[in-house]
């Protein structure tokens, strides 16, 4: 799938030129339907004269004496018949055209918007609210949709209309036409002034509708913490609050626009009134047929409704930039630095892991990990431990490539993971984390996210290593069972478990628990404990956990203090020392 090619917008004008711009792919079939919607009103142009020669006619006939002429009538009719039928299956194929067109760009533009994600680095996340990324894929991609569906072809036929009514009209009379079109400055000014504080309304609508998203999909996520809390009423207070703005800034920004027709249907009023009495008098004094003033005020009537309409258009027009400023703002947020050209690979694991005077911070001001330097060798099992935020899941981003150091280097085997591709640093590692995450399918092919070649037979042995075979099948359908998207169908318990024996069937060569046996029991603990130290036995390992009874046998265990490493060395050595992973242990056990 190509990319969409986009800069990054710093002004609405320049985004609408991007949103423009990124129809490339798509334009000459856009075009084509604007040519079909161009021809199609030009030629509704010839029908408001060609029934004023026959009124003309008529009326001539008539002040003549003779009986009407009806041959010249049903000329006229038939070429209506002609121009109607022309329209008609020009109009059938810009439909068609334009639905195409704009069904396949908001289809590439989302998928546009997924492949972003996938190259956005993990601090993008950890700055930016979900709901409001789902808001740009599902809200802003709709108003550009709509903007192509009506938008374009509303914009075109206005000012084919316009333009070609105003030709017409000077045909059958400059003077009326000089006094049709006054008004259209006029109008445009006054417009402009009143309708442009509502672009500011417009932008805020729509941050406020991606605020909404975000609360409405956190609440749906964590209900039952909210009903454990009994925080509905807060919850519900900070939803109003967010609603109540998200209206005052839609009520605002559509009245604030919408101002135009008032405005523009005065003017129009005024026209009318003046073309009548001038036209009338015009009329009386032979100067101008009563066929023709007919036929301008028909030409009138659609030069006006084009203008009677700007006010959708300008509501049209600014939702799109509000649209596209945050669609491709996105489009263009800063990716990964990408890998290097000529990237190093480990082919044969050891699993030798260095941190060289590592520091890091996420915002730059305030660290987090200072002048970190470890060895470990390979096959170790490291527990890395200490309060929370003093740096221990930082590091694990870190060697996971999730964030690169600010200063010094990390090595496994002796290469610099930023000489390697990230893709094959995190290869090499197993990871379970406290937060559990299964997607809706069925139990095996959970398990099998990262082993898609893994046999049943595989699988039903990572599970038995776990202790979790027994729960899957007296599950209906065994590991063919389905799972809901929030797994409500199983315990906390039990989907770190199936997480765990994910994880264990991947069989990669490093592994990383960061806090995986949180949400299980004693029981289930120490099982998990047992096929964990099986899985890790020759493998280096690392483990984050605040229950320092779990890591009692590690080779080596960190402590870490304000992102620095106080203390190191085994449980028994460090308990000897009496120092702060003695005192972290010993308050851990008076609790218990």
């Amino acid at each position: 799938m190509p990319r969409l090619t986009v800069e990054k917008p710093k002004d609405s004008k320049k985004a609408f030129r991007l949103f423009l711009g990124s129809l490339k792919s798509f334009r000459l079939t856009i075009v084509f339907a604007l040519i079909f919607a161009l021809v199609t009103n030009v030629l509704t142009l010839f029908t408001p004269k060609l029934l004023g020669n026959m009124t003309n006619s008529a009326v001539a006939d008539l002040s003549a004496g003779n009986s009407i002429d009806f041959a010249p009538i049903r000329q006229v009719v038939l070429q209506l018949i002609v121009i109607y039928l022309i329209v008609a299956v020009l109009t059938y194929f810009e439909h068609y055209l334009l639905a195409r067109a704009t069904a396949f760009y908001t289809k590439h533009l989302r998928e546009s918007i997924i492949q972003k994600i996938s190259r956005l680095p993990v601090s993008y996340f950890d700055q930016h609210q979900f709901g409001d990324t789902l808001s740009i894929l599902s809200n802003d991609v709709d108003t550009l949709w709509n903007t192509l569906t009506d938008g374009l072809t509303q914009i075109l036929s206005s000012l084919t209309t316009i333009v070609g009514c105003t030709v017409m009209m000077f045909v059958i009379s400059p003077l009326l036409a000089l006094v049709a079109i006054i008004v259209v400055p006029i109008s445009v000014f006054i417009i402009s002034k009143i309708t442009k504080p509502a672009q500011a309304h417009f932008k805020s609508q729509r941050a406020a509708l991606g605020k909404l998203n975000s609360h409405i999909e956190e609440d749906y996520t964590g209900h039952l913490i909210i009903k454990s809390n009994s925080h509905e009423s807060r919850s519900l207070a900070a939803f109003r609050e967010t609603n109540t703005q998200l209206f005052e800034d839609s009520w605002r920004a559509n009245f604030e626009s919408s101002m135009a027709f008032p405005v523009v249907h005065f003017f129009t009023n005024l026209g009318y009134v003046a073309i009548c009495v001038l036209g009338g008098s015009l009329v009386l004094s032979e100067r101008l047929l009563i066929g023709n003033v007919q036929a301008f005020i028909q030409y009138l009537s659609r030069f006006n409704q084009p203008l009677s309409n700007l006010s959708q258009i300008v509501v049209t027009i600014q939702e799109t930039l509000a649209a596209a400023e945050r669609v491709f703002g996105f489009l263009e947020e800063p990716e990964e630095l990408p890998d290097p050209a000529n990237a190093k690979r480990i082919t044969s694991v050891k699993g030798a892991v260095e941190f060289h005077d590592v520091s890091f911070s996420y915002n730059k001001q305030t660290p987090v990990i200072n002048h970190f330097s470890a060895k470990i060798e390979p096959g170790m099992q490291v527990a890395i431990v200490g309060p929370t935020g003093a740096g221990k899941t930082t590091l694990i981003n870190l060697l996971m490539r999730f964030y690169d150091p600010d200063s010094g280097y990390i090595t496994i085997d002796g290469v610099p993971t930023s000489e390697m591709r990230r893709s094959d640093v995190r290869a090499l590692f197993g990871m379970v984390l406290q937060d559990t995450w299964l997607f809706s399918g069925t139990i095996k092919d959970n398990l099998a996210y990262g082993s898609p070649k893994a046999t049943l037979r595989d699988i039903k042995r990572s599970a038995t290593s776990t202790g979790i075979a027994h729960l899957i099948e007296s599950l209906k359908g065994g590991y063919s069972a389905e799972i809901s998207e929030d797994s409500d169908n199983i315990s906390a318990g039990e989907k770190q478990l199936l997480t765990i024996t994910r994880a264990m069937l991947e069989n990669p060569p490093m592994m990383i628990l960061d806090e995986a046996t949180s949400n299980v029991d004693t029981c289930a603990e120490q099982l998990i404990q047992d096929a964990f130290d099986q899985l890790t036995k020759g493998r280096t390992s690392f483990v984050i956990a605040h229950r320092l009874s779990t890591i009692r046998h590690a080779d080596l265990i960190l402590v870490i203090k304000d992102g620095n490493i106080v203390e190191q060395g085994t449980h028994e050595s460090l308990l000897q020392r009496h120092g702060f992973y003695a005192e972290l242990y010993n308050s851990q056990f008076s609790e218990d």
